[in-house]
Formats: structure tokens, C-alpha cells, sequence
């Protein structure tokens, strides 16, 4: 398939999880057979940051004005089997509106945002890169959280078809690597600061590094307030490449995940930070919410306290044999579920439920099992 993608970024994975969640899809589907396009805007945080400025597994066109990349993409579309725009990207709408306007044979929008998303069309009725109007004319609605927000999503602002595309991670990069001294820590956590989950990294990681002098924590992302005053045994790193992301799972006897608010009131909506640190075999210790439970069994693949206490007797009480039992559950259940090429076939299975819709097979023709889509279709 050739396949075009407007997205908030690929080059850059400082400050968001879009470009991880792109990166391991479009490497996948590559791998695949299928050819992609990707076309990102020139913002200046990620042009300032971009840590895989021209990725192998697909081609990126980096643009700084709409108006003039517009008769390209149109260009692209003409070849396109697929078309797909991300949540977040600057000139959503007038991408979806080009995708409509296209003879594209299939049609999707990623949303990476889904409860933020929904949120702002309930309250607002319209989002920045998003109209509730245009909903109806894509083919395909994929999701990044799953249970009852895709309902409300076919049922009240008309999708043909919502459906879980959940981040995944590429297996050989995210894998248990050896403990290292530079990243060798009781507890870790990585994530952007946001304000929604800073009480919950102040209470479960800060505090507890506090009351807890002679042990060693990391905290690493950017954009922390420098007002934040961080205990002498939390080491700060302001943005760890991705190609360090499974050494430090590796070292971390804990990996703290912490939810975003809107994350947590729609529930199944897990980050890609938790199947990329359960991948390296780390021992997840996470915020509770609903649907969780669909991806990790509480207690035996993940940890789920209900206070500081609950991380202290982690620290203090659990010895090595539990603590690397419950990340080798973690590690096996997403292997089993959550890799990206798991997700590639998801892709490819949906688009093919699309074509087979419109071009069914004859009524005397037998019936078979359809091989994954690769790049013939």
C-alpha cells in the first residue's frame, strides 16, 4: 500500500508521544511491504529537537507553510491507498478537508488524544485539528483509548467505525538490557511535566525520595518548572533519547507510569511508556483506572498502590525473585499483545475491512480467509 500520514511529529519524541507511537507503526508497516508518507510541520520546538531527523522506514516531508504543501500532499493522495491524519496536527482540518475532497480508496483519523478530543467537541463542539462535521467522512476512526469512549464516538458524532489502534512498541529495540550503572536507580519515572500529573509525581515519587534519603530515584523529561525543588536522591535528566529508553527500564528495580487526568476519567488508555517499560522486563508500579486491568493483572504484572506506603513496602519488603517476576509477567503479556507489529496488522486488517465492504466477493465465489494486507493491495 502506499499510504499517507499528516502527523504532529516523527522526528522529535521531545515533549510528546506522538513521535514514539508513529515511529513504531510506520517502521512496522514499512517492514511490511507498505510505503509511507509522512508529512510533519516545521514547529520550532521539534525542529530544535528532533532526534531522528530522517528516519529509513518512511519518507518525511517537513513543510513550514500549509498553502504551499498543500498541492504536494494532493499530489501524494492521487497514489494513495491510504490516507490518514494524526490528532494535534497544525492544519488538521484543512488535511482532513483534502483527504475528503480526494479520491483516496480509504480514509482515517489517528487519534492519539482521544479523551482530549472528545472532551473539547462535547464542551466546544469543534477542536483545533479536528470538526465534528468531518467525522462522518473518514472511513476509519482509530483510537488510542478503547471501551465505551468508541461507542459514544459511532453512536453520537457518527464515525463509520471506531476501533482501539493502542501505541505499541518495536520489540528489538525495547527489550531487558544489563543493569548499567549510569541509569541503576530504586525508582524511575519519564514523562513530559504536565500540570494534571504533578501532584500524583510529587506524592508517589518526591515524597517518597524524601522520606527515603539513602535511596536512589530518576526523574527524566523536559519542561519541568525550574520552581520544582527535587530531593538530592532524584536525579533530573531533561530529555533521555529514545535509544536510552530501555536501559534505564533495565536499571530501574521500579518504574513509576502516572496517567494524565483525561486519560484516567475515560480509562483504557495506556501510554506507550507502559508497554515500552513492561517490554524491557521492568517491574511497573502505576496509577490505577478503569480498564487497566484488560491490559496488566493487578498484583501479578503490574503494581498498583493506593499511597506512599504502598511504595515504601515495595522498596523495603519486596525481594529480587518477586520484583523480576512481576516485570517477566509484564514482559510476556506484551510481547503476546502489544508489539508493533501486531499493531501493523491491526492497521492493515482494518483497511482491508473497508475495501472488502465496498468490493465484496461474488455470492458464487467461495469464501476465504484473506491473507494481511502487504504492499499489492
Amino acid at each position: 500500500m502506499n499510504i499517507v500520514i499528516c502527523g504532529l511529529a516523527i522526528t522529535s519524541s521531545w515533549g510528546n508521544g506522538h513521535a514514539t507511537t508513529f515511529r513504531a507503526l510506520t517502521k512496522a508497516l514499512h517492514e511490511r511491504g507498505h510505503r509511507i508518507v509522512f508529512f510533519e510541520k516545521d514547529l520550532y520546538w521539534y525542529a530544535d529537537n528532533r532526534d531522528l531527523p530522517r528516519p529509513e522506514f518512511c519518507d518525511v516531508r517537513i513543510f513550514r507553510d500549509w498553502k504551499k504543501v498543500a498541492p504536494e500532499i494532493k499530489r501524494e493522495l492521487a497514489d494513495a491507498d491510504v490516507a490518514m491524519v494524526g490528532s494535534y496536527f497544525p492544519d488538521g482540518i484543512a488535511a482532513i478537508d483534502l483527504v475528503l475532497a480526494s479520491r483516496v480508496p480509504v480514509s482515517a483519523f489517528y487519534d492519539i488524544d482521544t479523551p482530549i478530543t472528545v472532551s473539547q467537541l462535547r464542551a466546544e463542539g469543534k477542536t483545533a485539528y479536528l470538526l465534528p462535521e468531518q467525522i462522518p467522512g473518514m472511513d476509519l476512526y482509530f483510537s488510542f483509548t478503547g471501551g465505551p469512549l468508541l461507542a459514544e464516538l459511532e453512536q453520537v458524532f457518527k464515525a463509520n467505525r471506531a476501533l482501539p489502534l493502542y501505541c505499541s512498541f518495536d520489540e528489538r529495540l525495547y527489550r531487558r538490557r544489563e543493569i548499567g550503572k549510569r541509569y541503576r536507580c530504586d525508582l524511575s519515572y519519564m514523562g513530559t511535566y504536565a500540570p494534571d500529573r504533578q501532584a500524583k509525581i510529587d506524592e508517589l515519587l518526591v515524597n517518597v525520595a524524601r522520606n527515603q534519603p539513602t535511596r536512589s530515584f530518576i526523574l527524566a523529561g523536559p519542561q519541568y518548572p525550574k520552581s520544582i525543588r527535587w530531593p538530592k536522591n532524584v536525579r533530573r535528566i531533561e530529555h533521555l533519547n529514545p535509544r536510552w529508553h530501555p536501559h534505564l527500564y533495565s536499571s530501574s528495580r521500579f518504574v513509576l507510569n502516572v496517567t494524565r487526568r483525561d486519560m484516567v476519567a475515560c480509562g483504557y488508555s495506556p501510554s506507550v511508556r507502559l508497554f515500552e517499560a513492561a517490554a524491557c522486563g521492568a517491574t511497573i508500579v502505576s496509577d490505577n483506572w478503569p480498564g487497566l486491568d484488560t491490559f496488566f493483572r493487578p498484583g501479578e504484572q503490574v503494581l498498583l498502590p493506593t499511597s506512599p506506603s504502598d511504595i515504601r513496602t515495595y522498596l523495603d519488603e519486596l525481594d529480587d525473585r518477586t520484583v523480576r517476576r512481576i516485570g517477566d509477567a509484564a514482559q510476556a503479556r506484551v510481547l503476546a499483545s502489544h508489539t508493533s507489529h501486531q499493531r501493523a496488522l491491526e492497521f492493515e486488517r482494518a483497511v482491508e475491512s473497508v475495501t472488502s465492504r465496498r468490493h465484496p466477493a461474488p455470492c458464487d465465489s467461495p469464501v476465504e480467509t484473506p491473507e494481511p494486507l502487504r504492499a499489492s493491495l
